[in-house]
């Protein structure tokens, strides 16, 4: 038996890069999928090759930052599947600018997806895995959270404040039994590095130890243990998941 059969996975931002390698592992694993991106025809092409490969898979369309959109999304995967058990929270974005030339809209754009947006839908997906006493929500932080970055105030902040409301979330519902934890990925290989220079690329590899990137399948490897009966005793962590770059 697979470790996530009969589970139902909900995945923001699951459309490409380190979100589609997450939908495609907790399947593999056994889940069925509910694919969540802006783009209706966007997710109903990731949930389409998902189930032509003989999974089970639905796409949702909605927008992170709404928090209609959230309580929307949940409520439809919990009709269309009968459950939720686990909550991913992938959707992210960058607007790098240095702190002083930094416009408010690049500062708002990022906080209200990568922060506002992982609140809403744990807000929403709480309920009914408080219902099921049961549930696992896996965030998705970043190294720059916990150390900072040049030009990425927006960013680092956002996901220094994921890290806090996984902390306050595993707090709140350890009780009802919803774990809740966060991955840090480090330098992975995604549409967004891709378009870095060499010289960045060659700078970021120097600082770590594995020398090598990360790559979406060894994020989704670690949210698939998080995801699963594997973690019931795992709560409030967050994983780094870097090549040992920051240790």
């Amino acid at each position: 038996m697979k470790r996530l059969e009969n589970k139902v996975a909900l995945v923001t931002g699951s459309t490409r890069g380190i979100g589609r390698a997450i939908c495609q592992r907790l399947a593999e694993e056994g889940a069925a999928v509910a694919v969540v991106g802006r783009s209706p025809e966007t997710v109903e092409k990731i949930a389409q090759e998902l189930r032509d490969a003989g999974f089970n898979a639905r796409g949702y369309a909605a927008d992170v930052a709404k928090s209609e959109d959230a309580k929307a999304t949940v409520a439809k995967v919990v009709a269309d599947f009968g459950r939720l058990d686990i909550l991913v929270n992938n959707a992210g974005i960058t607007k790098d600018n240095l702190m002083l030339r930094m416009s408010e809209e690049e500062w708002d754009a990022v906080m209200n997806v990568n922060l506002k947006g992982t609140f809403n839908f744990t807000q929403a997906a709480v309920r009914p895995m408080m219902k099921q006493r049961s549930g696992k929500i896996v965030n998705l932080a970043s190294v720059v959270g916990r150390m900072g970055n040049v030009g990425q105030a927006n960013y680092a902040a956002s996901k220094a404040g994921v890290i806090a409301l996984t902390k306050t979330t595993a707090k709140e519902f350890a009780s009802r039994n919803i774990q809740c934890n966060a991955v840090a990925p480090g330098f992975v290989m995604t549409d967004m590095t891709a378009a870095l220079s060499d010289d960045v690329r060659a700078m970021f590899l120097k600082v770590i130890p594995a020398g090598r990137a990360g790559s979406p399948e060894d994020i989704a490897g670690v949210v698939a243990f998080l995801a699963s009966g594997d973690a019931d005793y795992v709560t409030g962590q967050v994983i780094n998941i870097d090549g040992g770059m920051l240790m």
